[in-house]
């Protein structure tokens, strides 16, 4: 390899450490303020799911619509990505959560719709003929309540007028900076089991929120003026609560997962770069050597 292909490849990985620590500082300070942002909203959407998990098994729900069990003939997904790449392998990790989650049910192309958040997610799942029937970007980190208001009454809806039987978010947990899982909840029907995953969730194992219990025991309501005005609102607002939890968990993972991954490349390209340099100076060295032997040939000859 010539010197001026090593220094070009040189400018090259150089350049491509600025890029790399660039988006590692962009997406540091985004990380943190998503994970102060997804684990201050966490005593919220705990103490708003844990209202719907203690009134889900004391009777007053049994003859609201939202908790209808019937057989799952038609599945809906809500699949929450990214819209952007170079986050190492989070995009990768709920789509085939998804997909395995679909082989362990039975469930095809045929009998399962598909709402997405993100790109990353709407691009595969439309690439390979599966029924998207909505999707959203996922480009605004400073989303609220409000902004998921269409998406959680679209669901409710459709649910209601049993267009689907069935319907489960897939999203990321956020554990830690290093630590991202990707987890399903079920929405809807609504059940005790299914609230109960989703608050066991929102507790993390460790820090100061992993010490506080939850109360579990079945509570006995007296709801004025009657409980079907008070659901009819109450309902949609704590389902809304749960989709809203699962989108800034995985912004939380999402700028965590990208600021790791450009982390690693920063490093791999200060290693390559080093490398490289290496092997230039020695490269260099070795041409100067064969020129001066040369040189000294050459003189040794004129003298005799």
């Amino acid at each position: 390899m010539s010197l001026k292909t090593i220094k070009s490849k040189i400018r090259s990985v150089d350049k491509t450490h600025k890029v790399t620590k660039a988006m590692e500082a962009v997406s540091a300070v985004k990380m943190r303020k998503s994970q102060e942002w997804a684990l201050q909203a966490r005593p919220y959407a705990y103490s708003a799911l844990n209202i719907l998990h203690r009134v889900s098994e004391s009777g007053t729900l049994d003859n609201t619509p939202l908790r209808a069990k019937r057989d799952a003939k038609i599945s809906c997904f809500l699949v929450v990505t990214s819209d952007k790449g170079l986050a190492g392998n989070l995009n990768n990790a709920i789509l085939k959560k998804v997909q395995a989650h679909m082989e362990e049910r039975g469930l095809t192309k045929e009998n399962t719709k598909f709402i997405c958040i993100g790109k990353k997610g709407s691009e595969f799942f439309k690439k390979r003929g599966f029924n998207v029937i909505e999707s959203y970007d996922n480009i605004n980190d400073d989303v609220s309540t409000d902004d998921m208001k269409e998406i959680t009454n679209k669901l409710i809806k459709m649910f209601e007028d049993s267009e689907i039987d069935r319907c489960d978010v897939f999203y990321t947990q956020f554990l830690s900076t290093f630590e991202q899982e990707a987890v399903i909840r079920r929405l809807l029907p609504i059940s005790y089991g299914a609230v109960e995953d989703v608050i066991e969730g929102i507790v993390p194992k460790t820090g100061k929120f992993s010490d506080e219990e939850h109360d579990t025991k079945v509570q006995s309501y007296t709801l004025e003026p009657d409980s079907d005005e008070i659901f009819k609102e109450l309902l949609p607002f704590l389902i809304n609560i749960q989709v809203f939890h699962s989108l800034i968990e995985a912004k939380a993972s999402e700028h965590s997962a990208r600021m790791v991954a450009m982390k690693n490349a920063s490093d791999k390209a200060e290693e390559i770069s080093k490398e490289l340099n290496l092997k230039f100076n020695k490269a260099r060295q070795a041409l100067i050597t064969r020129e001066v032997s040369e040189i000294i040939g050459g003189m040794e000859s004129l003298e005799k």
